[in-house]
């Protein structure tokens, strides 16, 4: 048996203390479209962000925050989830931007095959965003 797929696209939960500069970040930065907020009957906070079909939710527990960061280090820094990847038509363009507003590039722009160029660039909390140029 397989999953039998409800819709299109796919939700990403970041899990922070501090949504201010993550929101910045995504929303600000980035360009990712704010959907909505939301607040659980358990208090955790939810925003909502765009991503083509997909969702990337920042995610708030104010009573029970994480008590340990994710490893930094980036794709190599540790298994599991290090990075996802957002394919975008003009990768100078979002990388100058990221840079001029202090954002941390650990990868710079490169080509990685024909045709193909990408770069990685570091949220608040460390969590690396790679985006691809095809």
């Amino acid at each position: 048996m397989s999953v039998d797929i409800a819709q299109d696209g796919i939700e990403l939960g970041i899990v922070t203390r501090d949504a201010g500069p993550m929101l910045e970040f995504y929303r600000d930065i980035l360009g990712l479209e704010f959907e909505r907020e939301v607040t659980m009957a358990n208090g955790v906070h939810q925003t909502r962000l765009k991503c083509g079909p997909n969702i990337i939710k920042l995610i708030v527990y104010p009573k029970h925050p994480p008590k340990i960061d994710a490893p930094p280090g980036g794709v190599v820094g540790a298994t599991g989830y290090r990075y996802w990847t957002i394919a975008i038509n003009n990768l100078d363009e979002a990388i100058a931007t990221c840079e001029a507003a202090g954002c941390k590039i650990p990868v710079p722009v490169m080509a990685i095959h024909d045709g193909i160029r990408i770069s990685m660039v570091e949220d608040p909390d460390g969590n690396w965003v790679n985006l691809i140029q095809r």
